[in-house]
């Protein structure tokens, strides 16, 4: 099953985990609804920047049904003939618009609510598919440290360290794609609150204070970059007068890294006002948080986040300056020329979660 936002619009969240538990078909989703499979149903997300178990796992499947997904060409690709290959595609939206866009000439469509769809399919006398659960959470496991980069350690140590059900508020650049490639909520309750194609760069602490204010005044946390942090930083002020505890976490790699990976693949190294020596810098977080009254601190190394454990569940606001190297990268990516993801796995480790995927061990 692959969910997407609508699924979550249209009120069916709870529905798909009990779907999932019901039926132990695996549960992958689109970028803007990762917080639609957490705790024990998590594998990833699916597309450009999306988990390599995630993109593998729709590629050997049998069966697609796409429940409340748009499915863009940053999910399917520029050739449809490539997603899902082996798949016969059941799709669900409530949006014509949306439906008239012809993923597979043998699909089976639905144009209807998200909900009730899932309540008709829950009433449904559907065996237990746990082998193939099985199988791709073996498949997930093999691949758990491949494409691991510092991003995504970055997050994954800052995952263990949250609430249960925690509201997670993210912006749009290099930490978007990392929170949703590893960010990993325990409880099938919290949110992330993620942009797509709605939020633009700087969205991630304007998402926090509506998110806390929501909420009670309650405890949400902000996950942004350097560049995304001084598009909005004025609003630390709303954070202080509204005393609200936001939990702001910077990876400050001292660049505008999303843009500066295509200026290195396509533009041979040519980089414009997007890093130190190309036009752009970056001030001290630390101390602009603390000249608006915001405890703070810089960690050389996210490693040091241990010391720092309590100011992520207490009832203040804090924020937290995590330095990265300025060339951090973001992996994997479907390249777009060829459909492959890059970069290759070995052809060992190819095999062997294949044959799993496959059946085949």
């Amino acid at each position: 099953m692959l969910v997407g936002n609508g699924a979550r619009s249209a009120g069916a969240a709870e529905l798909v985990y009990q779907f999932a538990k019901k039926t132990q078909i695996p549960v992958l989703t689109t970028m803007n609804a990762v917080d639609l499979a957490q705790d024990d149903i998590r594998i990833g997300f699916i597309g450009t920047y999306g988990n390599r178990v995630a993109n593998m796992i729709l590629d050997e499947c049998d069966l697609a049904i796409s429940v409340g997904a748009r499915l863009g060409l940053r999910q399917i690709g520029h050739l449809r003939e490539r997603f899902a290959p082996k798949a016969h595609l059941i799709r669900v939206d409530v949006d014509a618009n949306e439906m008239s866009r012809v993923i597979k000439d043998d699909e089976e469509d639905y144009l209807m609510d998200a909900a009730e769809f899932m309540r008709q399919l829950l009433s449904e006398d559907i065996p237990q598919y746990s082998v193939w659960n099985k199988h791709c959470h073996e498949a997930k496991k093999l691949l758990s440290t491949y494409d691991n980069v510092l991003g995504n350690e970055v997050i994954e140590k800052i995952s263990s360290l949250l609430i249960p059900n925690p509201v997670v508020a993210v912006d749009v650049g290099q930490n978007q794609c990392w929170a949703a490639q590893s960010l990993h909520l325990q409880g099938e309750d919290g949110r992330i609150l993620i942009g797509g194609g709605y939020g633009s760069m700087g969205c991630g602490l304007p998402y926090a204070i509506g998110a806390s204010i929501y909420a009670d005044n309650g405890i949400v946390y902000c996950l942004t970059g350097d560049g995304g942090l001084q598009m909005n930083i004025q609003e630390l002020e709303t954070v202080v007068r509204e005393k609200l505890p936001i939990k702001i976490i910077v990876l400050n790699n001292r660049a505008l890294g999303k843009i500066t990976e295509i200026q290195t693949g396509s533009y041979g190294h040519r980089y414009a006002q997007t890093t130190c020596s190309s036009g752009y810098s970056v001030p001290d977080f630390e101390k602009l948080a603390n000249a608006y009254g915001i405890k703070a601190v810089t960690l050389e190394s996210y490693k040091l986040l241990d010391k720092y454990a309590e100011w992520l569940k207490d009832n203040e606001a804090c924020l937290i300056n995590i330095l990265m190297p300025e060339d951090t990268l973001l992996i994997p990516k479907i390249k777009w020329e060829t459909g492959k993801i890059a970069p290759a796995l070995s052809e060992d480790l190819l095999a062997k979660v294949t044959q799993l995927l496959e059946g085949e061990i």
